[in-house]
């Protein structure tokens, strides 16, 4: 069938869904000779608006995905794009532990949302909380089979005669789809990290940038200190502050950082690809 565009579209608070994202749109776009867009989600003024495809556009959509799911603060907006008939690819990038039901929560909103998805995916990338489990992933072996993916999911796409002719795609996960992950202490008690907010160090100079950057715009723009609204801990601030102020001391958070890195650093989970 017909493609007129490619788009790249991803929430990416640490930017390895946008890697896995970009590289897969990159490469249907080379493959269907079509230009390529990119629909970065990300901050919260994006989001204001609810973004409209067509019917002819390709969408690779990607979320990270937050305690199994896709995150809880970013699902109703991903319930408002309206697919308009177009063809997607649902992506879920996560940690290496588990992306339990988000792909196919992914999928289930992308098709109520008037989306066709032809293949799926689910990447183990770099934990937004951790500078060691899955280290440096996407790297270049992920990226390859992502490449890979793109001609598989070209093939597939060439041979189909309308948007319409898709059949419904098959992915992991449950329908409807279960609870979110709960952490737990040393004795199975449940722990409770939903109210936890960065910290700010001295060494804050009150640039700014982790207030225009936070994806919640949760940061108080006049100091940085100040943390006003809901926080999703996507580390973004921590990642992008250029003074390294930004940081979380929780004992809960680090408790459940530490246990995500004893337990799920290995192995490594390769990517899992649905077609």
């Amino acid at each position: 069938m017909q493609i007129n565009t490619v788009w790249a579209a991803y929430f990416s608070a640490t930017d390895t869904t946008k890697k896995v994202v970009t590289q897969i749109a990159r490469r249907l776009s080379q493959q269907l000779q079509c230009p390529m867009q990119t629909f970065d989600f990300t901050l919260k003024h994006v989001r204001k608006t609810p973004k409209a495809f067509a019917a002819g556009d390709l969408v690779v959509f990607g979320t990270p995905v937050y305690a199994g799911r896709v995150p809880n603060l970013l699902i109703k907006y991903v319930a408002s794009v309206q697919g308009g008939g177009a063809l997607a690819v649902p992506v879920v990038c996560y940690g290496n532990r588990n992306y339990d039901d988000a792909l196919s929560e992914l999928r289930l909103t992308l098709t109520a949302g008037g989306f066709h998805p032809v293949a799926g995916a689910a990447f183990s990338c770099q934990h937004s909380f951790s500078l060691t489990q899955g280290a440096g992933r996407p790297d270049i072996s992920d990226l390859t089979i992502a490449t890979g993916f793109a001609d598989q999911v070209y093939h597939k796409v060439e041979a189909l005669p309308s948007a319409e002719a898709c059949l419904p795609l098959f992915v992991k996960g449950n329908d409807p789809v279960g609870p979110y992950y709960t952490p737990r202490d040393r004795h199975g008690n449940p722990i409770n990290i939903l109210p936890v907010k960065p910290k700010t160090k001295d060494t804050c100079t009150q640039c700014g940038r982790c207030a225009k950057e936070c994806p919640l715009e949760a940061i108080d723009p006049a100091d940085a200190h100040n943390i006003v609204g809901k926080c999703m801990k996507c580390n973004r601030c921590v990642r992008h502050c250029p003074k390294g102020a930004k940081y979380f001391d929780d004992p809960n958070y680090l408790y459940h950082k530490t246990e995500l890195e004893e337990q799920y650093t290995w192995p490594r989970k390769e990517p899992e690809l649905f077609l």
